[in-house]
């Protein structure tokens, strides 16, 4: 379980996350973290939070995003919201550290999704752009639908893979959290 103050690394993407509010310190109502983005970083894949906005205030550094189809340079100072169901990503679009507060409303089973995936890359157990392989993946997406989704294909399309491709994962021993899981 995430507490205030813990610190998560994605290895493989290049982000740190301090935790600074959890949903056990908000009732559920939001989680806030402060991002570190090494330079090269990113995040692991473009998503959609369908229930969540996701608040991006830049601290230093700057900060590459894109948000729907429009792509935007992000430097200190500038505060941004997604607004739920938005297609997004990030990545450090600087030669130094980028750094933002990000705060995600409500908070869902946002942390317990990264804990996931972060465990996961610092474990080996993701390809080079942070994302483990499929039917893990699928086992993943399944218990996490309402925090996070692919842009694309449409979310009924997602849906019926997943729950083909789910119980698959599930019969290797993939878990939907950062339990341990096979190799």
């Amino acid at each position: 379980m995430i507490r205030k103050g813990d610190r998560l690394e994605n290895p493989v993407t290049g982000e740190v996350l301090i935790f600074h509010q959890t949903s056990r310190d908000t009732g559920g109502e939001a989680v806030l973290v402060e991002t570190v983005v090494r330079p090269g970083g990113f995040v692991a894949e473009a998503h959609v939070h369908p229930y969540q906005t996701e608040r991006f205030e830049v601290l230093e550094g700057r900060l590459g995003l894109r948000v729907g189809g429009e792509e935007l340079l992000a430097e200190p100072g500038v505060v941004l919201t997604v607004e739920s169901g938005t297609a997004h990503r990030f990545w450090n679009a600087g030669e130094g550290e980028a750094r933002f507060l990000c705060e995600v409303r409500p908070a869902l089973e946002f942390e317990s999704l990264i804990e996931t995936m972060f465990t996961l890359a610092a474990g080996g157990k993701t390809n080079r752009k942070g994302m483990p392989n499929p039917l893990r993946l699928a086992v993943i997406a399944k218990a996490h639908f309402d925090t996070v989704r692919l842009p694309f294909p449409p979310a009924w399309l997602q849906r019926t893979a997943l729950a083909l491709g789910a119980p698959l994962g599930r019969l290797l021993g993939y878990r939907p959290t950062a339990v341990a899981s096979p190799a």
